[in-house]
């Protein structure tokens, strides 16, 4: 009888085990807010609400006015901005409230994250279930969320001097790094909760990971690339599919010099660029899909394949019905979230074929 109550006791996970779990399940957790920040932030872009809250305040500004008095002095301050005087002169203060609880939920959406890596992080630490090897990885993560509250403020702040709209190229560098983050979180998830043994060099299954991890680099690159077309508002023109106003190559693409002002501040090149990585992703998805059905893989495996391949044509439909209705807010942030599921998807492809 002893022998019998004892067999579920040894069968059970290692602690070490249970931990790297509960780790990736943290990191899963933070990873689903960052992609609920993104969205949101989105919409705060598309709603023009990112330049109400005028000051940055990491602990004070956590709560929004509770007062009469208090709101009419956030909206004094916000009527001495070039977005109020050349665009919104004449708001009221309930217009001003609308546009002002887009950015407060961003921001606090920020300080969540925050905290919630935080505090797990120190329990986790506390308890020695954190491997020595991760801290360092775990420590820089959390820096980089601090660095992008920084560049949240410095992006905001371009748009409170002369013109009344964020500099793109911070805009591009904020999600950029929101991406960034989410990726190192992502990765190190799929790490804890999966074998990390390396499949054999030169290998067809190798081939195909090196494949997969430049896919996700590209998509990466195509991420900036929407960043520029949405801080130069390039959505709100060429709104024709698959032509740019009847041309394949439009004129204007190199009316700017030096000539690399165009990939920045041209928005003919910034959206026809824009195009141009979202057909080329039309064929090396597919290419990725195809030829992983030559090698010998598991469901498991297949799974993440399977779903980019599907989330490709979603992102494809989604991006030219937002092009051709002129940029709809829902859809716009839908755009925006589903480039975050579709680079997840590719990390997730990658890191699969990568590891056995």
């Amino acid at each position: 009888m002893d022998q019998v109550l004892s067999l579920p006791r040894a069968a059970a996970v290692p602690p070490p085990a249970v931990a790297r779990r509960r780790i990736a399940a943290w990191l899963l957790v933070c990873c689903a807010l960052v992609f609920i920040m993104i969205v949101v932030g989105g919409v705060t872009r598309l709603t023009r609400s990112g330049l109400s809250i005028v000051e940055w305040q990491p602990i004070a500004g956590t709560l929004p006015p509770l007062t009469q008095e208090a709101w009419e002095t956030m909206f004094a301050k916000y009527r001495e901005t070039p977005e109020y005087l050349k665009v919104n002169r004449g708001m009221g203060l309930d217009e001003f409230k609308g546009i002002f609880w887009w950015e407060y939920l961003h921001r606090l959406l920020g300080r969540t994250i925050g905290l919630v890596f935080l505090i797990p992080f120190v329990w986790f630490a506390v308890r020695r279930q954190i491997e020595r090897s991760l801290l360092p990885r775990l420590i820089g993560i959390f820096c980089l969320g601090g660095i992008q509250g920084a560049i949240g403020w410095w992006m905001v702040k371009s748009g409170l001097v002369d013109t009344p709209r964020v500099s793109h190229v911070r805009l591009a560098v904020h999600l950029g790094m929101a991406f960034l983050i989410f990726a190192a979180m992502f990765w190190t998830a799929l790490g804890l909760l999966a074998p990390d043994r390396p499949t054999r060099p030169g290998s067809k299954r190798a081939g195909l990971a090196r494949f997969a991890t430049g896919l996700a680099v590209w998509v990466y690159v195509m991420v900036l690339s929407g960043a520029l077309v949405a801080g130069t508002r390039a959505g709100y023109a060429y709104n024709t599919f698959p032509l740019m106003d009847g041309h394949w190559v439009p004129p204007g693409l190199a009316e700017l010099s030096p000539w690399w002002e165009n990939l920045f501040h041209n928005l003919t090149t910034v959206q026809f660029n824009h195009r141009l990585i979202a057909w080329s992703l039309f064929f090396l998805v597919p290419i990725l899909w195809w030829r992983s059905r030559a090698v010998d893989l598991t469901d498991a495996i297949r799974r993440p394949l399977n779903l980019l391949l599907a989330m490709l044509a979603v992102q494809i439909i989604l991006g030219i019905s937002t092009l051709m209705l002129q940029v709809p807010v829902a859809l716009g942030a839908a755009h925006q979230g589903g480039a975050l599921v579709l680079f997840a998807l590719t990390l997730w492809s990658a890191h699969s074929l990568r590891y056995r």
